[in-house]
């Protein structure tokens, strides 16, 4: 990340903000962080569990996810592990097959468990016939066992699962409290909770709600300005107008960025141990843009994975700039700069890279477990994998790279200068993708060509088999996965926990839906809407669902202990981002500029020495250059996300201090910005000039340097000395209250506290 002319901010000022900001933590954290431990199908909701049978047996919510668990890893897609060529997860091999026979039963007869082989292995009193073996410690319960009998009883019925068959128009349902719901989402929500005899919480008070909103679009606390006309607006539709303005906010973009550029890993530095940086932020600053300007999601798909290859026309003879700026979505992942490599090895790891993350962010599946062998669960073949990856192994680009690797695209003139960005761009001649045994790439098998699950819809006879074919496929409004993923994802930010718990798989192992009908309804919106993110936002934040209060009922917390119901408005812990941006803005320090080159947050000295190269260009993500100005760096909103940095103080030529000569005299002018100081006991103060910030500040016997030779003052206010302590002291370390250095930089109060003037210590607030 870039080193900036901006300078450091108070400590003192951000530490207090951080505990206001933590002190805020009651209207919108939780008390627990941990993944939910109860879900739909649990004894709070009344659906069934292992404890007691079904009164009416669910293939989707009851058997599937018992095989899954017990059965699949020996008997599911995976041929490889696959033991007496029996397959449990596909219902014509299973039910009645043609190996019935007086010798060899069939597994299932449905209606007539006693003649099932599988009730009967896995009912047996003998240890050397009972499925799943004793020695797998997987035995199944005895309600578990009772299941598997009535769910054959019943006619074993068998259902696809949920997420690989396409969204249905769920009717809307009819409620006993018709004056609750604001929109048919708050239907699907209260058909729930008065079938579990739940009542949504009350809606939170306005204070609450403006600051919830406010967090949840743009990242950021409302301003006190905006509570108070909020609060004084009686209009019906206060809260509505408070939502728009929120959504035609710049820092909206910010916010909803900070959620993608998660998804697509993106960093400007390569992630392996020289860590050398690089410059994907003009990718960044366009998807900021995109999210701003409220681009349909399904054109932000196409552009992201194939902008390069969209087709030309009369108007648009070729991609434009920007629509090859987005393509840097899959050159987001590491790239190793090491000399000892093999190229054509770490080539393919970037491609399977890409395929992993592709697959996770639209499919919501776990593909990458099939790269060594067939998936375990999900009905994905390693061919399958392989014709998956084909679609992204015709990339020009070599496997150990520098910094921004080819393909490029130059970026001669932006508001920050030249740079360059790293895009994606075919080969003239498409490579051949080999199947790799065991996924590795020096033991290719058969040719295969780029290819679709068989799982999921086939790409139309037409489609070109190319990543623009993949983009359109993924957008289709018949595509099973996409927009529940992608509504899902959306929830997940505002709730903390998706319709789905497990955004990333949808899969056989994944988490149902709490709700499947609403995550349909919404799906099939946001698809007839025209991808419309933000309509489909506002719709969540508007609804009477989102808008509950925290507080709820005994009965919600007991019975709904993990929300799963949606009983009581969302609460949960703030992302981490967002509490620094809290303490920037409550202490009036944030600076809103967007756009441009990383910046790099603090870090102390010395923090990576075990783990990155020390060769030139090695300088990380996290780490200062001796090219840093005499200010100190900004502070960004995160290390992976926008521009938001610290607001400046005052500058070096304030500062009328005289530096150590470097042979020992006590002043001198200052030297230049690679001279060495006299003693690397020297620690200087915010403001002023400093040396090289290479110097080291600690000792490896943990003995913090005298700072007796700092100079003495700064634009006229005397400096404090501060005498130092062996390591196991009371005053270890010497602390932050003078003046201390972090990798060679300043940080200290601006102006030090004297007893006149020193600041009151802010407390928490009691609990």
């Amino acid at each position: 990340m870039r080193t900036t002319g901006r300078r450091h901010f108070p400590l003192r000022r951000i530490a207090g903000a951080l505990l206001l900001a933590a002190a805020s933590f009651t209207l919108t954290p939780t008390l627990r962080a941990a993944p939910p431990t109860s879900t739909p199908d649990s004894p709070t909701t009344e659906t069934p569990t292992a404890d007691a049978p079904a009164a009416t047996i669910d293939f989707q919510r009851d058997i599937r996810p018992l095989l899954a668990e017990h059965c699949f890893e020996c008997h599911g897609p995976d041929e490889a592990q696959r033991q007496a060529d029996l397959r449990l997860d596909l219902r014509q091999a299973a039910v009645a097959d043609s190996r019935s026979s007086a010798s060899q039963p069939a597994v299932i007869v449905p209606g007539e468990p006693e003649q099932s082989e599988l009730y009967r292995r896995v009912s047996t009193p003998e240890a050397s016939e009972r499925m799943p073996p004793p020695e797998a410690g997987q035995a199944l319960l005895p309600a578990e066992v009772e299941r598997l009998r009535q769910w054959i009883a019943e006619g074993a019925q068998w259902n696809e699962h949920w997420a690989f068959v396409a969204p249905r128009q769920p009717v809307t349902p009819e409620v006993a409290d018709a004056d609750w719901p604001r929109s048919p989402l708050d239907r699907f929500v209260l058909e729930r909770l008065e079938q579990s005899n739940l009542q949504p919480a009350p809606e939170a008070d306005r204070a609450a709600l403006i600051r919830r909103v406010t967090l949840d679009l743009t990242g950021l606390p409302p301003t006190p300005a905006e509570v108070d006309a909020f609060l004084a607006d009686s209009s019906p539709q206060a809260y509505e107008r408070v939502v728009d303005r929120l959504l035609a906010s710049p820092a909206y973009g910010e916010r909803m960025a900070l959620e993608w550029l998660d998804a697509a890993r993106f960093a400007d530095s390569g992630g392996y141990q020289g860590d050398i940086l690089r410059s994907m932020w003009p990718w960044r600053d366009w998807v900021i843009e995109a999210f701003n300007r409220n681009q349909p999601f399904d054109h932000f798909t196409i552009e992201q994975l194939a902008g390069d290859l969209l087709p030309a026309s009369p108007q648009q003879p070729q991609p434009t700039q920007q629509q090859r700026i987005a393509t840097g979505f899959n050159r987001n992942h590491r790239i190793n700069d090491e000399d000892g490599i093999i190229p054509e090895e770490f080539r393919v790891e970037y491609v399977v890279d890409r395929v992993e993350t592709t697959a996770t962010v639209w499919l919501g599946l776990t593909l990458g477990c099939a790269r060594c062998h067939s998936h375990k669960y999900d009905p994905i073949s390693q061919t399958e994998f392989y014709e998956f990856f084909a679609f992204f192994n015709n990339i020009a680009e070599e496997g150990r790279g520098h910094g921004n690797s080819p393909p490029l695209l130059s970026l001669p003139e932006t508001p920050h200068g030249s740079t360059s960005v790293m895009v994606m761009e075919e080969l003239e001649q498409p490579r051949t993708t080999h199947l790799l045994i065991r996924g590795a790439y020096d033991r290719p098998a058969e040719a295969v060509s780029p290819g679709i699950p068989a799982v999921l819809p086939a790409l139309p006879p037409n489609a070109p088999r190319n990543r623009l074919g993949l983009a359109r496929w993924l957008v289709d409004p018949q595509h099973p996965l996409t927009a529940r993923v992608t509504v899902n994802r959306f929830w997940q930010m505002l709730f903390g926990t998706g319709l789905v718990a497990t955004p990333e798989d949808f899969g056989i192992r994944g988490e149902r839906p709490s709700h499947p009908e609403l995550l349909d309804f919404l799906a099939l919106q946001f698809i007839d809407s025209g991808w419309d993110v933000k309509a489909l936002l506002r719709a969540i934040v508007t609804s009477a669902t989102y808008r509950q209060s925290t507080l709820g009922s005994p009965a919600s917390w007991q019975r709904d202990p993990d929300n799963r119901l949606l009983s009581r408005g969302p609460r949960f812990r703030l992302a981490a981002e967002l509490i620094r941006d809290q303490a920037l803005a409550a202490s009036g320090l944030l600076v809103r500029e967007q756009g441009g080159p990383s910046v790099r947050p603090y870090q102390p000295a010395g923090l990576w020495k075990e783990l990155a190269s020390a060769h030139p260009g090695a300088a990380g993500f996290f780490r200062r250059t001796t090219k840093e100005s005499n200010s100190a760096a900004s502070v960004i909103r995160s290390s992976t996300s926008p521009i938001r940095q610290a607001s400046a103080l005052p500058t070096g030529g304030e500062c009328s201090t005289a530096w150590p000569s470097s042979t020992g005299s006590s002043t001198s002018s200052a030297p230049t910005r690679r001279s060495p100081p006299a003693s690397p006991s020297t620690s200087w103060p915010i403001g002023c000039n400093r040396p090289s910030p290479s110097w080291p500040t600690y000792r490896k016997n943990r003995k913090r340097c005298s700072t007796s030779t700092a100079p003495t003052s700064c634009g006229g206010a005397a400096l404090p000395t501060t005498a130092c302590s062996p390591a196991g002291s009371a005053s270890e370390g010497c602390g932050l209250s003078n003046s201390s250095t972090v990798d060679g930089t300043s940080i200290a109060p601006s102006r030090p506290s004297s007893p006149a003037n020193a600041a009151t210590p802010i407390k928490p607030p009691p609990p």
